[in-house]
């Protein structure tokens, strides 16, 4: 196994690394059965963990909501060093040695309670070709406006959670159908998100650059990648627009991607079985805002 795993419980506050080949989580535990609890996901590049601080906000955001105790920022970035430090090397898709880390909050037993690991593997050849060559995505209906779930706590409205058989559904479905992604609609067709991604989209026309991902407010997770993209760009002079996306403003941009933290921008080269234009050098500009970040 290439992973490496760091504990942080009652017994080892500060973390102790562990050994991945044996159980390390109980039968009964809440996370596993349940899907109870939060996590975060974060690319490493050289052994450097990129944009942490925001993803240790999202991470503590989702446990608040979820009244779990999430790590605090010091021993988090305690037990992701000692996790990189017994890492095997990290992938190499041009950009450094490339390691996923992933910290994840459980509720735990009912007896022993909350407690978090810390997972470092190296990003995977698969991940890399995706980046490299793109991804044919479908348009799945989510089933209900997440938009509607802001006034209900109880709902976890943002909280990144362990509670992911949906999505995990829908990229099967998705390869049912011949694609890679799913990107999931509301009511009549508004744009969400990927199952495991942001949507970001761009138009250059007549001397205007312009970025566009669906309105943030309206049920969509957050994403650290597409705020980080945004802000690049408007350095950069970009104007920005935050929808409501429709399928056929997919089908009219310039260039679509997937966007999350270890795979970066991944572009979208046919969307319900229609091609769609891809930039390679567009790619190369997301793609270096990330890298840079």
């Amino acid at each position: 196994m290439t992973s490496t795993v760091v504990v942080l419980d009652a017994d080892h506050p500060e973390g102790v690394l562990a050994d991945p080949g044996v159980p390390l989580v109980r039968i009964d535990d809440q996370g596993l059965t349940r899907g109870d609890g939060v996590f975060e996901t974060m690319r490493v590049v050289d052994g450097q963990v990129q944009g942490f601080a925001t993803h240790h906000q999202r991470l503590e955001a989702s446990a608040r909501l979820a009244q779990l105790p999430a790590p605090s920022a010091e021993r988090c970035r305690a037990a992701v060093r000692t996790a990189l430090a017994h890492a095997a090397p990290g992938g190499d898709g041009g950009l450094g040695a490339e390691h996923s880390v992933k910290v994840v909050v459980s509720r735990g037993t009912p007896e022993g309670g909350p407690w978090s690991w810390v997972v470092v593997s190296p990003v995977p050849e698969s991940t890399f070709r995706q980046r490299r060559e793109g991804v044919a995505a479908v348009l799945l209906p989510r089933g209900h406006d997440p938009a509607h779930d802001s006034g209900y706590p109880w709902l976890l409205p943002g909280a990144k959670t362990l509670s992911y058989a949906i999505n995990m559904a829908a990229l099967r479905h998705a390869r049912s159908l011949g694609a890679e992604e799913a990107v999931f609609t509301a009511a009549g067709r508004r744009v969400l998100e990927g199952a495991t991604s942001s949507v970001v989209c761009a138009r250059v026309r007549d001397g205007r650059r312009v970025l566009v991902t669906p309105e943030p407010s309206h049920g969509i997770l957050p994403g650290t990648t597409q705020a980080t993209i945004f802000g690049a760009a408007r350095r950069d002079g970009w104007e920005l627009g935050y929808g409501p996306l429709y399928p056929a403003d997919l089908m009219a941009a310039d260039a679509m991607w997937l966007v999350s933290s270890v795979r970066l921008a991944v572009p979208v080269h046919t969307l319900d079985q229609q091609p769609l234009p891809v930039d390679p050098e567009l790619t190369r500009l997301v793609t270096g805002w990330l890298a840079a970040a």
